[in-house]
């Protein structure tokens, strides 16, 4: 039974710069992984491969295997729209469209020219509770994403996703720019997303890797320094890379 997402030597350049060097991960069963490590060590360009979104810079090039189920996504088998379908992305900042609330939500259906109203309405429904947004949306289904507070925005954002039922979710720091309530509010739906979802987080966060994730891969330089069991990543690390980051001695 192939892996859910499988890494192999992955290379990535920005032209002559090596941004990854030989990435190996695997990552199956409905887990949280976590990439930490210090600014500029590849973490965010490792998420982006998972997706392909660093196919939008100009002068990528990739060496190595990104496996979806056992197909890699990088060869012709794997539509791009079908991929992003597929493995869902929430940035740093929250991106929501300048529509409505609901707009929002079922944009994913429109492209796919879903027509059904009241499936319509029944998936934005389901997607705000699983975001935890129902209750505090409802009413305003039709007022601007955009005058929605920023904490708001980010879960909407996630909602928006939820609709087209992903099967992976790639969150980029996606509490960097919200503030120690709102970012509790996002880890407990983490949690409560990894029910049904795969997920793999970006953070700068020692802590919050620690609290959500349940695996973790240090990287430094564009290596992955280390990957296992958050437990054992934060209280027995085998690299002693991975030791000195953890305890503050580097990064």
């Amino acid at each position: 039974m192939p892996k859910k997402i499988e890494i192999k030597n992955l290379d990535l350049f920005y032209g002559q710069f090596q941004a990854l060097k030989s990435v190996n991960m695997a990552v199956d069963g409905n887990n949280i992984v976590g990439l930490i490590g210090p600014s500029g060590c590849g973490k965010s360009t490792l998420l982006r491969s998972i997706n392909r979104m660093n196919d939008l810079i100009e002068g990528v090039k990739i060496r190595g295997q990104v496996l979806l189920e056992g197909i890699d996504i990088y060869s012709s088998k794997l539509e791009i729209y079908e991929l992003r379908k597929r493995i869902g992305m929430v940035f740093q900042r929250p991106n929501p469209f300048p529509l409505s609330v609901y707009d929002n939500v079922s944009f994913g259906l429109r492209v796919e020219k879903f027509k059904d109203k009241k499936k319509t309405a029944a998936i934005v429904e389901k997607s705000l509770k699983a975001a935890w947004l129902w209750d505090e949306l409802k009413d305003k289904l039709h007022k601007s994403a955009l005058s929605l507070p920023l904490y708001q925005q980010q879960r909407l954002c996630i909602a928006r996703l939820l609709a087209v039922e992903p099967e992976v979710i790639l969150m980029d720091e996606p509490c960097s720019a919200l503030d120690p309530i709102a970012t509790m509010k996002i880890e407990e739906l983490m949690l409560d997303l990894k029910k049904d979802y795969h997920i793999v987080i970006v953070t700068h966060n020692m802590q919050q890797a620690s609290r959500v994730s349940d695996v973790c891969g240090y990287m430094l330089l564009g290596e992955m320094v280390e990957f296992g069991r958050t437990a054992d990543i934060f209280t027995n690390p085998k690299d002693k890379r991975t030791q000195d980051y953890i305890t503050g001695r580097y990064g």
